[in-house]
């Protein structure tokens, strides 16, 4: 009889046992039955990993304290709040440029690249979070191959989604206008490839980076890997776009060749990115399967994008808390998204779920009660994700206040409409997020490469449209000292 290998490494055994019914080895918190070998010389005891092989509560993850998930998931948090506060000063400012005030298809391509961002760099982190944690990263050669291969994979997503999120813009441009420029369709696919290309290496290099160094330092990836890949994400992302959308913007009539050799430029080097991933094992099977979530996320994102263009025209200092209040949501249910998936991962192969202790087969659908109040992992590390929630947006919200000077007027009727719009997003956010995941699984649909684009998508849409709520109470309420509507 020849011993199988489970997901655990094998414990070494000795052919002198005697002929007893079963025993049982614990060892990497996974249950082995030992069973008897009748054959060879006298016989002896090997482990039955087929027979019985379960994953007990005792791994890394689930001894994870609250003090030592709040500590992982808060500080990258805050430094990524840093970010998403930058990036909506930066969308304050940029929306009074030329250029936005004349194409007014790049309001709607915000949303729709940030979150392509979002979803690319999420995606890449808890993809590498889950294989570090599996320990496929632990040697230079394996991380140079898997970082290689997801940094070309995301090149390839990254063109061929933001050339896609471009021409929604153009079409959704043109059924609210009437009229499609040529010149301003030309802007703004180049402007979207370059924007999502280079944000995408820049963001993939540093995640990769990020996942390396927290396994150096003992740190879950899960906990870091999201929150720092977002860090610089929006701000980078729309820094681009306002600066390349100026200057092809300025070119024309004057250099009208250049942004269609940029989309030539970009076609030509696809199927280059695309040979290079398809040759990678472990981005070979993402490089088809790992589409459909990122465009019809692009398209959720996209009617985000429709409503932050119609309540731009009326409430100016919306812009300001857009990128705050989906970056947030965002992140947070990133962490839980990674952290679930990894946790499955580690517990059985795709497709097959464990039954909990009480129950007579897997659970997918849970009460909003057990997601949040219930004693699991997964129970504990979303009420640590739903207290940062108050602390994180009034730190940033103030910061925002502060760095315009004051101008943001933050009454108190507001503070308090804009936390219940962020509350109810995340927690929103999280309840889908273990739903979404577990019926993934079971369906064989791998949630590292799947479910986050979906979930930064709809708190996208959720965020922006829970806002326009907020400042549309807060104006029929007569809270004028924050804002008055202005004429479309």
């Amino acid at each position: 009889m020849t011993p199988t290998t489970g997901r655990s490494r094998t414990a070494s055994l000795s052919n002198a046992g005697a002929a007893a019914a079963s025993a049982h080895l614990t060892e990497d918190c996974v249950e082995v039955t030992m069973l008897d070998d009748a054959g060879g010389d006298g016989g002896g005891r090997l482990p039955d990993v087929v027979a019985e092989s379960k994953i007990y509560g005792a791994d890394a993850e689930s001894g994870e304290s609250y003090l030592a998930i709040t500590i992982q998931v808060f500080i990258p948090f805050l430094i990524a709040g840093l970010g998403m506060v930058g990036a909506g000063l930066v969308l304050d400012l940029v929306q009074h440029w030329v250029v936005f005030k004349s194409v007014n298809e790049l309001m709607i391509l915000v949303p729709a690249l940030l979150g392509l961002k979002g979803n690319l760099e999420m995606t890449l982190a808890s993809r590498l979070s889950t294989q570090a944690n599996l320990g496929h990263m632990d040697t230079s050669k394996q991380q140079w191959y898997m970082i290689v291969g997801n940094l070309v994979l995301i090149q390839c997503q990254a063109i061929v989604v933001g050339f896609l999120g471009s021409v929604v813009a153009i079409v959704m441009g043109a059924l609210r206008n009437g009229t499609v420029s040529l010149d301003h369709s030309y802007l703004l696919c180049a402007s979207s490839l370059v924007t999502a290309s280079l944000a995408s290496f820049v963001l993939g290099l540093i995640t990769a980076g990020v996942i390396v160094l927290s396994r150096h330092c003992h740190i879950n990836p899960d906990n870091v890997a999201t929150p720092i890949a977002a860090s610089l994400g929006d701000i980078t992302s729309l820094a681009l776009l306002s600066w390349i959308s100026t200057i092809l913007y300025e070119a024309i009539d004057k250099q009208d060749w250049l942004a269609p050799l940029i989309i030539a430029c970009y076609i030509l080097i696809t199927p280059l990115w695309v040979w290079i991933a398809k040759k990678n094992k472990y981005t070979n099977n993402v490089l088809y399967s790992g589409w459909t979530p990122v465009m019809i996320a692009m398209l959720i994102s996209s009617c985000g994008g429709l409503i932050l263009e119609f309540m731009v025209s009326r409430y100016e200092n919306l812009t300001v808390f857009q990128p705050v209040i989906n970056g947030v949501g965002g992140n947070l249910v990133a962490v839980q998204a990674s952290r679930i998936s990894t946790a499955l991962h580690k517990q059985a192969d795709l497709g097959t779920l464990l039954i909990p202790p009480g129950h007579t087969h897997p659970v997918i659908f849970i009460t909003p009660i057990a997601n949040f109040f219930g004693k699991g992992v997964h129970a504990r590390t979303t009420r640590v994700l739903m207290a940062m929630v108050i602390p994180g947006h009034v730190i940033f919200i103030y910061m925002i206040n502060y760095m315009k000077d004051g101008k943001a007027s933050l009454t108190p009727l507001f503070v308090f409409v804009y936390l219940c719009a962020a509350m109810l997003q995340v927690a929103a956010l999280l309840y889908i997020a273990y739903i979404m995941i577990h019926w993934m699984w079971k369906r064989k649909i791998d949630p590292d490469n799947s479910a986050i684009p979906y979930l930064t998508s709809m708190g996208d849409l959720l965020g922006i449209s829970l806002l326009a709520i907020a400042f549309q109470f807060l104006y029929l309420v007569g809270d004028q000292d924050f804002d008055t509507p202005r004429k479309p």
